[in-house]
């Protein structure tokens, strides 16, 4: 069946992200390995055979779920670390707030993405993630190690270690974190930005 032409009409751009989104919901509520094309093209309201109009198969679906999510850490960190005027203190507060600030305005995605097992079940797109992720991480050990070079970070530790305990403590969110719970994203960067910080800042004493 023909994909959509190159220039989509705002029905096709309607349609095709509702299927992402409903297919999100389903994913998160269901799992990916529960979830049937026909779930997803039932909750749209479509026969199967539209899905094909947009994605070839599940995957393709799941790959576009997360990786804009993932490509949009990137960019908004490479964004702050390119900022030679900002101080590596101020650096890892934007980081912070750059990666949970993903969470207040996709979250569903975000948790599609960093919930276990959902990449697991497809190594075409784990294939995909781990090259964004691998960057990703690449980016924060660096943000680490330059703050730790100019003394404003204690040093000794591995930067790369530290980066994946920043990391994990973030990517938690997709456990407990409800953008209507009543817990704001700014009151989350403020408290671990400030629980990071009070770790990896040196102060003089």
């Amino acid at each position: 069946m023909a994909r959509p032409a190159s220039t989509p009409t705002p029905k096709s751009i309607r349609r095709r992200d509702d299927i992402l989104r409903r297919a999100a919901e389903l994913f998160d509520r269901q799992g990916y390995p529960n979830t049937s094309l026909d779930d997803i093209a039932r909750a749209v309201g479509i026969r199967r055979e539209g899905i094909y109009y947009y994605f070839k198969n599940r995957a393709e679906i799941l790959l576009n779920i997360i990786q804009p999510q993932s490509e949009a850490l990137i960019s908004g960190l490479e964004a702050i670390l390119a900022d030679d005027s900002v101080d590596p203190t101020v650096k890892l507060r934007q980081a912070v707030r750059n990666h949970l600030e993903r969470f207040d305005r996709y979250c569903l995605e975000m948790t599609v993405s960093l919930r276990d097992g959902h990449i697991e079940e497809t190594g075409d797109v784990r294939a995909s993630m781990d090259r964004i992720w691998k960057d990703y991480e690449q980016m924060w050990t660096g943000l680490i190690a330059e703050g730790q070079a100019a003394g404003a970070f204690r040093d000794g530790a591995d930067p790369k270690m530290l980066a994946f305990g920043i990391l994990g403590m973030c990517n938690w969110l997709a456990r407990w974190y409800d953008p209507d719970g009543g817990t704001s994203i700014d009151e989350l960067v403020d408290s671990y930005a400030d629980l990071v910080g009070h770790g990896l800042i040196a102060r003089n004493t």
